[in-house]
């Protein structure tokens, strides 16, 4: 029997990297979206009907909290230098679930149920189109990166999932917030807000819009003395209101996000640089 052969340069460099930190996180988020998923799956009928949401608003805070994860591990693996083809494709396999599955099973089971009682499988139908499209940008974002040779690029094409995920979720909260407060939207107009939304993001997610990453916002990235204020200030009232400022501030911020693709190409490169904290001279990147 021949003793093993000694693997060439070529497929030594060819192993996976496999970091431990940055994984974790992705992990941590996969870990939040698959919770979520059984919060939502678990619920009773009859508690949406008598609108008991405890169980949708735990699942909704899971599903922020994998956006958190999310925007956390690609920074903490450039950060080290330790971004890989690996990480890549993981963190799009947790961002199905967490931002792509729950909520299209989130919005469908207090939502599209109701509103499309009559005829069920139009609810699923507008459920999974939101899925399907956010596979098909992960799925293009992954094979652009390797295309590109990297996966550094300062601009995202179509609206990330992550984002299209927190938009949905935070939205969703605030109208169960209503809902609470003696706000019933089941027969108004507002019922279909949801359902178009869905529609609209499963849009935006495959179109060629163009959205920055803000991947200069790292730990290590320097604030003007203003910015940090703002920011001891905002976690202040964060904690102070228990919260329950983050119910009315998240929609706000993901909807801002959504609208500045759109406006970004028509405001100057100064301000655009100023808002994305790069410098002019970096030049412009590939897309993601």
């Amino acid at each position: 029997m021949e003793p093993p052969r000694p693997n060439p340069p070529e497929v030594e460099a060819a192993r996976l990297k496999i970091y431990f930190l940055p994984n974790l996180l992705t992990a941590a988020n996969l870990f939040c979206g698959f919770v979520a998923l059984t919060k939502i799956v678990s619920v009773d009928s009859l508690d949406i009907a008598a609108g008991n949401f405890v169980q949708i608003k735990e699942a909704i805070g899971y599903i922020l909290l994998a956006c958190i994860f999310d925007l956390f591990d690609g920074r903490v693996a450039r950060m080290g230098g330790r971004e890989s083809p690996f990480g890549r494709e993981f963190d799009s396999l947790a961002d199905l679930i967490s931002f792509g599955v729950a909520p299209a099973f989130l919005v469908h089971r207090i939502v599209l149920r109701e509103v499309f009682e009559s005829t069920p499988e139009l609810g699923w139908f507008i459920a999974s189109i939101y899925l399907i499209c956010g596979a098909f940008r992960l799925a293009r974002f992954n094979c652009l990166a390797a295309i590109s040779g990297s996966g550094g690029s300062k601009e995202f094409l179509g609206f990330p999932i992550p984002s299209a995920a927190g938009l949905v979720v935070s939205l969703t909260w605030l109208l169960m917030w209503f809902y609470d407060k003696g706000k019933d939207f089941a027969g108004t107009r507002w019922k279909w807000l949801l359902p178009a939304l869905m529609l609209f993001l499963s849009w935006m997610m495959v179109s060629e819009v163009k959205y920055p990453t803000f991947k200069a916002l790292d730990l290590r990235a320097k604030r003007t003395f203003t910015k940090t204020l703002v920011a001891i200030l905002f976690i202040g009232l964060v904690v102070i209101t228990q919260g329950k400022v983050l119910i009315f501030v998240l929609p706000v911020f993901f909807t801002g996000y959504l609208l500045y693709g759109f406006i970004r190409p028509r405001i100057s490169r100064k301000m655009r640089a100023e808002i994305e904290e790069e410098d002019e001279e970096d030049g412009s990147s590939a897309n993601a």
